[in-house]
């Protein structure tokens, strides 16, 4: 038996409610976390205590609901800042999640910086998120999209990458990590190369934010997006850092309150960094539980969680691995720990059902990234992955349930 010291998983296990539960009278095993992580009581409770204590508008009141709802929401500006390694608060924008920080960059500094006969790189792997956007201003304004090529490992072709720079590339989106097939990217070494052609960096962050340290200043990413649902914290908020020269340079995003200094019907002076890009009022309770979040994270150490993800993936793949029939798609050096895989003869989606039905929960279908299933013919994946309150007897019973799959339907 494969066992860990670093953490001790049955006592944080009992931080997240919803995994002390049976689905189809099963004790739930929840293989789904690239879609979401589950929330440890921690979180659930900072969402509880903002609304039962100090739910207000922030920054315009002066009463005392408001100024404690108002610190409490900077604080958690202040740790996005501390945790992505950004060099000031201004530089940090909150926003609905990783597909509102995308289309806030394409709406903005594309439009306004990128013109006809430009061009834009994004790859192969890419969420759709980070390719509709593009698609969209690539549209409007007559600019060109190239791909960078994914390998037969699920790598990304460098070498092809390099071949598509030119001063032409106004922009590279990139994501850090592939939601389908787990890959790191080496996103350093492609911002370092685009920079060299003037190019400015966007990377997605979606996927990797939960895995491992992030310093945008050491990657000397232009613009870093993430969600905060994706490291056990609340749904439908996430942030996006942007240098302090390009956000300067940007105009709005959305026109409101708080977005501005003064309004007329004459003329509208807009605000400072970061509200010049927070128009309306902002999900506050769960802007708040994130500060509680990555607290959360730091407690249990990210290079200790990275390790115990890292010894289920290598556990995984290679009990996976040894089911006949079943195929691992992306096979990269170096990946986080997700496990994309299709078994011959039997649908992904019946593979998700049936699987379910023994309480085992993963992702099946395309992952929003279709391009990348058509570069590996196929019409989609079941995907397990895994978090740091999962368990290698967990796996087991994944491997388990595949092979009652098999002897179902084949």
């Amino acid at each position: 038996m494969i066992t860990t010291d670093i953490l001790d998983i049955q006592k944080i296990r009992a931080d997240f409610p919803i995994l002390n539960q049976e689905i189809n009278g099963k004790k739930l095993v929840y293989f789904d976390n690239a879609a979401t992580t589950q929330k440890p009581t921690a979180v659930i409770n900072a969402i509880a205590h903002y609304y039962n204590f100090d739910n207000a508008n922030i920054h315009r009141g002066i009463h005392t609901l408001a100024e404690r709802a108002t610190r409490d929401f900077e604080a958690s500006r202040e740790a996005v800042r501390e945790f992505l390694g950004a060099s000031s608060i201004e530089e940090i924008i909150f926003t609905s999640g990783t597909t509102q920080g995308i289309n806030l960059v394409a709406s903005t500094f594309g439009r306004k910086f990128i013109k006809e006969g430009d061009e834009i790189i994004v790859s192969g792997m890419e969420h759709h998120s980070n390719i509709v956007p593009w698609q969209m201003l690539c549209e409007e304004k007559g600019i060109t999209l190239k791909v960078i090529p994914v390998t037969e490992q699920g790598e990304l072709d460098m070498e092809a990458y390099e071949n598509l720079l030119s001063e032409k590339v106004k922009l590279v989106a990139v994501n850090h990590v592939s939601n389908s097939l787990g890959t790191i990217n080496p996103v350093k070494e492609i911002i370092a190369l685009a920079h060299e052609y003037g190019a400015k960096v966007l990377i997605d962050g979606a996927q990797a934010t939960s895995h491992f340290n992030i310093d945008v200043q050491d990657l000397d990413a232009d613009f870093y997006a993430f969600s905060a649902h994706k490291l056990y914290g609340p749904t439908g908020m996430g942030a996006l850092y942007g240098k302090k020269e390009l956000l300067n340079a940007m105009p709005p995003y959305m026109g409101g309150g708080e977005m501005i200094k003064d309004v007329s019907f004459e003329k509208t002076t807009y605000n400072e960094l970061p509200y010049k890009f927070e128009a309306g009022t902002p999900n506050i309770a769960d802007v708040v539980a994130l500060k509680t979040a990555l607290e959360y994270a730091d407690a249990l150490g990210r290079e200790n969680i990275a390790a115990h993800e890292d010894m289920l993936l290598s556990y995984a793949t290679e009990q996976l691995s040894e089911i006949e029939g079943l195929r691992i798609i992306g096979q990269a050096k170096k990946k986080v720990s997700v496990l994309s895989f299709v078994i011959d003869g039997i649908h992904h989606q019946d593979i998700g059902v049936l699987l379910d039905n023994q309480g085992i929960a993963v992702r099946t279908g395309h992952h929003c990234t279709q391009p990348l299933m058509q570069r590996f013919n196929l019409l989609g994946t079941s995907r397990a992955s895994f978090a740091v309150y999962n368990t290698i007897e967990e796996v087991d019973r994944l491997v388990a349930g595949i092979h009652r799959v098999k002897k179902m339907l084949l």
